[in-house]
Parts: structure tokens; C-alpha cells; sequence
């Protein structure tokens, strides 16, 4: 991001911390690199050939790197709450400095606004970025690996979902900064605050959609009522009342999960699934409401540094 397209305060903002905003982009370049790179080795001239040899290092490479990056990638947005809470509002508040802004016909409004923006902006584009990269390795793997697309850290990263805690993070840190004035205590409030909003929607995520449901008669196979790539919710047995029983309840009477006693009127198996098609939605409503608590965090912020005098 550069500070030469800003004026006022954004351009003070920009410049005054242009050295830890162009982190983002830097680890952006160098992730697409490796990316690049690991999916052109994982490729090699056994893909595609029925008589292929067995997958090369490159694979498992590219499996580990995107493993990690996903980890890595998930505190992303602890991290950027942390810096808006600190170095961007706290410290400022702490040593005075944020005065000098309004000496130079800066209203406290627009001296918070400045931060907002320039933190912001380097998220959405710093995060959607990082998640292309991440989706650029990722779609490589299933083939070979299992990186499910419901599984932790990778549908945070791999999806829109990551751009809004990332906000939430700068929302919270600008509001956590003003309470608390103490850069380090601010910092390490914000990303506790911005890890369990993340954790407890995490939690939840799952049940903003309903899943869909279906039997098949007890000998048969989930895999005739859901794709491998389906994210199962819960299974178990069922009767011809619909009364719905667990997986083992036939084990405990026959000792053979594939058969059960007459007397228990069990027909078949139930799942319940939410299929791979769940994944953008689940995305967006999620998004929405983190972009709800983070609107909620800037409104408490700006009435917090509209009463603010110097």
C-alpha cells in the first residue's frame, strides 16, 4: 500500500507504520512462490498416466506447506487486531502523540478514521490475496491428501470468512486500544477477544444451514447416500417408526453392527450431512455476521473517540 495516494492523517497513518503494513504483501508474494513452485514439482510427468509411480516429494510437500499455512494463516486476523490495538491506537494514546493530529486541524474522528482505513484496507486485500494463494495450493491436494474443506483452519482460509474476522480484528483493536491505552495489554486483550469470536462462530458455523438427511437399509454404504466430500453431521439407526437410535445400539444385542434383533424394528441408517454445495453459503452467512459485530465494535469506537478532548 502506498502512502503517496493519501492526504491528511491517511497519509500520516500509511506512512507511519508503511513498514509493518508491507509485511502482508511481502508474505502474500512469497507464499504464491512457494505455491507456484510446490504445485509444479507435485505435478511432474507422472500425472494423468494410468501407470503414474506413486505420488513424489513434491505432493508432500505442498500437503505440509498448506497444512501449516492454513494454521498459520488462521491467526491472521489475531495478529492484525493486535497491531490497530497497539502500535496503530494504544501507544499513541499512551504517549501522547495522538495530539499532535489534532494540532494540525485533525478532528479526533478523523485521527481514528485514518486507522480504520489504512488497517482496513490492507486486510481485505492483504487477506483476499493470502486466501487465493491458499486456494491455489489447496485445490492441488484433495487428489492425493485429505485437506477437507470443512476441516479447521482451512475453510476459514479458503473463503471470504477470512477478510471479515480480519476486519473484526481491526474493529476490536481500535475500540480495545482506546479502553485500554497500554499497548501490550491491548494487544494481547484484542487477540483474545478476536480468537474467541472466531472459536465460538467456529463452534456454531455448522448449524446456520440445515443438513440434509437420508436413510439407506443397514447392509448398504453412507457412500450411496452422500459424496466422499460431504461433511457428516451424525449417523445412526432407524426404525420403521422413525425413532431414530444410535450406531452401536445393534452391537450391544448381536454383536454384529450389520445385524440387529427383530424385536428392534431397526430398517435401516440415517445421516445427516452437509454437502460440499454448503460451502459458499455457509461462507457468506458467516461473513455477515462477523461484518455485524465488527460494525457494532466501530460504532462503540467512534462515539468512544467522538467524547475524546485532548
Amino acid at each position: 500500500m502506498s502512502s503517496l495516494t493519501l492526504k491528511g492523517p491517511y497519509w500520516v497513518a500509511a506512512r507511519q507504520h508503511r513498514r509493518a503494513l508491507w509485511v502482508v504483501p511481502a508474505v502474500v508474494a512469497v507464499g504464491l512462490v512457494v505455491v507456484i513452485a510446490l504445485r509444479s514439482w507435485a505435478v511432474g510427468p507422472h500425472s494423468g498416466r494410468p501407470d503414474a509411480p506413486p505420488p513424489n516429494h513434491g505432493y508432500e510437500l505442498l500437503y505440509w506447506f498448506m497444512e501449516y499455512a492454513g494454521t498459520g494463516l488462521l491467526v491472521l486476523p489475531l495478529l492484525m487486531g493486535a497491531f490497530v490495538a497497539g502500535p496503530m491506537t494504544a501507544r499513541e494514546l499512551e504517549s501522547g502523540t495522538w495530539r499532535l493530529a489534532l494540532t494540525q486541524s485533525t478532528t479526533p474522528r478523523a485521527w481514528l478514521g485514518s486507522k480504520v482505513l489504512v488497517a482496513a484496507a490492507v486486510s481485505v486485500l492483504g487477506s483476499a490475496a493470502l486466501a487465493g494463494v491458499y486456494r491455489l495450493g489447496w485445490v492441488q491436494v484433495p487428489g492425493t491428501y485429505q485437506l477437507h474443506w470443512a476441516d479447521r483452519a482451512t475453510y476459514e482460509v479458503s473463503g471470504p470468512v477470512l477478510a471479515a474476522y480480519c476486519l473484526l480484528g481491526v474493529a476490536l483493536g481500535v475500540l480495545v486500544g482506546q479502553l485500554v491505552r497500554r499497548t501490550l495489554v491491548a494487544m494481547a486483550l484484542t487477540g483474545m477477544l478476536t480468537g474467541l469470536v472466531l472459536l465460538g462462530l467456529g463452534a456454531l458455523r455448522w448449524s446456520l444451514l440445515p443438513v440434509q438427511t437420508g436413510t439407506i437399509p443397514l447392509e448398504g454404504s453412507l457412500l450411496d447416500l452422500m459424496s466422499a466430500s460431504a461433511l457428516l453431521m451424525d449417523t445412526g439407526l432407524v426404525t420403521s417408526t422413525g425413532e431414530r437410535l444410535p450406531g452401536y445400539a445393534c452391537l450391544e444385542r448381536s454383536q454384529d453392527l450389520s445385524v440387529c434383533p427383530a424385536d428392534m424394528d431397526v430398517i435401516g441408517r440415517y445421516a445427516e450431512f452437509h454437502p460440499v454445495a454448503h460451502f459458499w453459503p455457509t461462507q457468506l452467512l458467516e461473513s455477515s455476521l462477523v461484518l455485524v459485530l465488527a460494525g457494532v465494535a466501530l460504532f462503540a469506537a467512534f462515539r468512544l473517540v467522538g467524547a475524546r478532548r485532548a
